[in-house]
């Protein structure tokens, strides 16, 4: 029994092992350490530094700016999640139909998820330029005015929301067309006798049929926001006057401007806590969710 035993845990070992090894690495290390430097005055420049317990944590709470910075951050998670959801499964709707070259507009439709963040957000920094943007050019030829985009606080955070929507849309299409195609045709054909349109049965068949995958969608939308970085350096570097400084640039701010990794490493860990928070809903709440 025993050789049997440790036979099992060998195995068990041999096929977690390598995916074990980089998680220690590359996740559970970098956050264990984190979570120590949150507690030390470290510079990011010194080869010494002071224990100073709480002192971040409490400097981080007192400092307005995170506050902006969390306000923002919710801002921009709620203004992404719903235009991704909305516009992906609208997207979704219309590839599921009987349309000829399916596979070439889900390949383009999730093309923009696949290209990197930053060479998206450097060609609608083109677009969003406020003379001689594509962006303003269209609203002209609509008779609106033109908008400062990037440069104005006002419209900032729009601008982000904007290219992060446009990256995310093929992300969520392409889940709602699997969820889609897991819904029982049998329910469409019996609706479709019973004389039920297309809206009652969007309405009473496929949003119910795909509902784990919007709550899915909805928690790692949330989740992603948190980590935003790139679009925001790229686009707005944070401003104008913070506008667009979200917790995730906050940290890179504090740590890599300002040399206060110990204050970044608390905001660090706050944003690990939020996560970890977010996914724990999701883990409890899926469990109660109804699959169809």
């Amino acid at each position: 029994m025993i050789k049997s035993k440790s036979r099992k845990i060998a195995k068990i070992l041999l096929f977690t092992l390598p995916a074990m090894v980089p998680m220690v690495i590359f996740w559970i290390y970098p956050i264990v350490k984190s979570g120590w430097l949150s507690f030390t005055d470290w510079d990011y420049m010194s080869p010494s530094y002071s224990y100073v317990g709480a002192e971040n944590y409490t400097d981080v709470f007192a400092n307005e700016g995170f506050w902006s910075a969390l306000s923002n951050t919710a801002v921009f998670a709620i203004g992404t999640m719903i235009p991704t959801l909305v516009l992906g499964l609208f997207v979704a709707l219309l590839l599921n139909s009987k349309i000829k070259g399916k596979s070439i507009y889900r390949f383009l439709v999730f093309s923009p998820w696949i290209t990197p963040t930053v060479a998206i957000s450097i060609v609608w920094s083109w677009i969003f330029q406020p003379k001689g943007g594509l962006a303003n050019e269209l609203l002209g030829l609509l008779g609106l005015p033109a908008s400062q985009w990037m440069t104005s606080s006002s419209t900032a955070m729009l601008s982000v929301i904007i290219v992060t929507v446009w990256k995310g849309i093929g992300y969520s299409a392409i889940f709602y067309l699997v969820a889609m195609d897991k819904i029982p045709e049998d329910r469409y054909e019996a609706a479709a006798l019973d004389g039920a349109n297309f809206w009652q049965r969007l309405r009473y068949i496929t949003i119910p049929g795909i509902s784990p995958t919007t709550f899915f969608l909805t928690i790692i939308t949330m989740v992603d926001s948190l980590k935003a970085y790139d679009q925001i350096q790229i686009l707005t570097q944070g401003g104008p006057s913070g506008s667009t400084r979200t917790l995730t640039y906050l940290f890179y701010q504090l740590g890599f401007e300002q040399f206060k990794m110990g204050q970044a490493s608390a905001v660090a860990i706050i944003i690990v806590f939020i996560t970890v928070t977010l996914s724990l809903i999701q883990f409890k709440l899926s469990k109660k969710w109804v699959n169809y």
